[in-house]
């Protein structure tokens, strides 16, 4: 073999071992990726089930020693929103079924919101006192505590207000928005097929219908009804009724106590302190573990979002609200 056909060889044979080598490493640089992307994905399930295990067993128990049992109602009232039935029934059956609670705050700071949500609330509080006639249920009032959220406050045994808190507004109301005229100032023209005559009651994008207004304020007026006699329920002789006490009128906490709307002025810390006489405070408040804050943002998509975002804004037009 001539000396330029060994040197072409030995050239042949360094370029395929280069090549090979360079195809090994580039193998192992993915092969070391999706390692690591694996082990990631194995850690963040680990520590969501670690998460899960903790607060099952151990992060979210509450002491059996004698205390008072908080439970914060901070927010609009909506189904499944800040303030809604679930999680506030379920803070109140963990205060009861604790041993060591002597007496439970509803600490309220609301506009108020569904009265369905509201409703829930407060027929359970009432339930739950008839089956634990001992263990006594203080509403206590920060900033506002209205519509709604004074129709779950008037299921408490009393009523504590700060003197310049915001509470009443008994009534009802079913808001949204007519779009007719910009519709004919942008030429648009509504294209809507039902089947049934009321299935398009109260659509913004038509003129309202004199029938449906009826029909609407009937089921408003039916509504208002239930809630002043949720009030008279709750407040009994204590309430100093006017013309106005059910107009939807709101006052201020001093004023509320001289209406029978409340009962006292006092903070959380006074009623547990003063009236139940336990001034150690465990808050029952059901709050979203860390657990599944992380799986809904890992599970969650932008898309579920936005379409849900949507459909609030759609539907919202015709809820009916105590606020």
């Amino acid at each position: 073999m001539s000396e330029e056909n060994k040197t072409t060889e030995s050239h042949w044979q360094r370029e395929a071992i280069e090549k090979l080598a360079m195809s090994t490493l580039a193998e192992q640089k993915v092969a070391r990726r999706w390692s690591i992307l694996f082990k990631a994905l194995l850690y963040i399930y680990l520590f969501i089930v670690l998460f899960y295990v903790l607060g099952l067993f151990g992060l979210n128990k509450k002491s059996s020693s004698s205390h008072t049992a908080l439970i914060d109602i901070n927010g609009v009232i909506a189904a499944g929103g800040e303030v809604n039935a679930d999680s506030v029934m379920l803070s109140l059956h963990n205060a009861y079924d604790n041993k060591g609670t002597k007496g439970i705050i509803l600490r309220i700071n609301s506009p108020g919101g569904s009265p369905v949500q509201a409703g829930m609330i407060n027929d359970e509080i009432r339930r739950l006192k008839r089956l634990h006639p001992t263990i006594p249920v203080y509403a206590v009032v920060e900033d506002i505590c209205a519509s709604g959220g004074y129709y779950i406050a008037v299921a408490a045994d009393k009523i504590y207000v700060d003197k310049a808190s915001i509470v009443g507004s008994i009534g009802v109301l079913m808001d949204g928005y007519g779009f007719t005229e910009a519709m004919k100032k942008v030429g648009v023209e509504r294209r809507l097929m039902t089947a049934g005559e009321n299935k398009a009651m109260l659509d913004p994008f038509l003129p309202i219908n004199p029938k449906h207004q009826v029909l609407a304020q009937a089921m408003l007026n039916e509504i208002h009804e239930q809630f002043k006699a949720v009030v008279r329920q709750g407040r009994g002789t204590r309430l100093k009724e006017t013309p106005e006490i059910f107009s939807g009128l709101f006052w201020s906490g001093e004023q509320s106590i001289k209406l029978g709307l409340a009962d006292a002025l006092g903070s959380a810390d006074y009623v547990a302190r003063e009236v139940i006489k336990e001034d150690q405070i465990e808050d029952f408040s059901n709050q979203e573990d860390l657990a599944s804050r992380v799986a809904k943002r890992i599970g969650a998509s932008a898309s579920a979002v936005i379409g849900e975002s949507l459909s609030k804004s759609i539907l919202s037009s015709s809820q009916i609200k105590l606020r």
